[in-house]
């Protein structure tokens, strides 16, 4: 079952000190509110392909990566999976228990094996309850999350491969916090809804181009520049909204210049659109 682990997995954070949190949530928090709810902070190693919260399953705990990265993805009847969202170092894998509910209709499992740490759902909405800093963060974070999700779907839609795989290992890259992570051929299959043999095409050319390497279902970034160079303006489109609302940091806008309403009707998709 997720969440069970050995007993140095499972042992407390707190230790009377505060030691800083990779993921961006929790390191946000004031002091003040991080030592509440550091007591009840549990280590865990996540584990390549590890079910975090199974469809139509009421929510057990809920997870806050540190290295580790989770996919969110939509089931179908004949059992393939489409990612909708990756979730690391940025956010929290717990979603339903904040907006109310208990449980969603998508799979979250570990794409990336690695750190995350986790409260009980009950101890995580006794939290929220509390008030403070902590519930104005997971909400702006989940404002990021739909962005993510809402923009990634019309890039599906709008952008080519090669664009789009760019995009997906940027994220990934931004979420795991190193330069080399595994990332098989079904899972990038995944991100991208194509075949196995469309990854190994546009990945491949992605290599050629040495903007990263990818043997034996690791991916290295060699060119952070050029990847960026490579991605089409939605991954500057969710960075930028991510770092705006946990940060503060509002950069240039990527769609500035684009006409997007007149009169108080929007434009897009018209022929003079851009």
């Amino acid at each position: 079952m997720p969440g069970i682990g050995t007993s140095a997995q499972r042992q407390s954070l707190f230790n009377g000190t505060r030691v800083a949190s990779r993921n961006r949530l929790l390191a946000a928090l004031p002091e003040a509110e991080y030592a509440q709810l550091a007591p009840l902070l549990r280590r865990e190693q996540l584990e390549l392909r590890q079910t975090i919260h199974e469809y139509d399953k009421p929510v057990e705990r809920v997870y806050f990566p540190e290295s580790a990265a989770v996919s969110i993805v939509g089931i179908m009847t004949g059992g393939a999976a489409a990612q909708s969202a990756i979730i690391g170092n940025e956010g929290f894998v717990g979603l339903p228990i904040f907006l109310g509910a208990d449980r969603m209709a998508a799979q979250t499992f570990c794409q990336i094996p690695g750190d995350a740490v986790s409260l009980s759902a009950d101890e995580f909405r006794r939290a929220i309850a509390r008030g403070g800093r902590l519930p104005v963060l997971l909400g702006r974070y989940t404002q990021a999350l739909f962005t993510l999700m809402s923009q990634s779907s019309a890039c599906g839609r709008a952008h080519e491969l090669r664009e789009r795989c760019a995009r997906w290992l940027l994220l990934t890259h931004d979420r795991v916090g190193a330069n080399e992570f595994p990332l098989t051929q079904l899972f990038l299959a995944q991100m991208l809804g194509v075949r196995r043999a469309a990854v190994t095409d546009v990945a491949g050319a992605l290599q050629r181009e040495g903007y990263i390497v990818y043997s034996y279902g690791r991916i290295t970034v060699r060119d952070r520049h050029g990847l960026e160079s490579a991605a089409c303006e939605c991954y500057r489109v969710i960075k930028r909204e991510l770092d705006r609302l946990l940060d503060g940091h509002d950069a240039a806008d990527p769609l500035a210049g684009v006409r997007l309403s007149e009169s108080g009707k929007s434009t897009l998709g018209d022929a003079g659109g851009a």
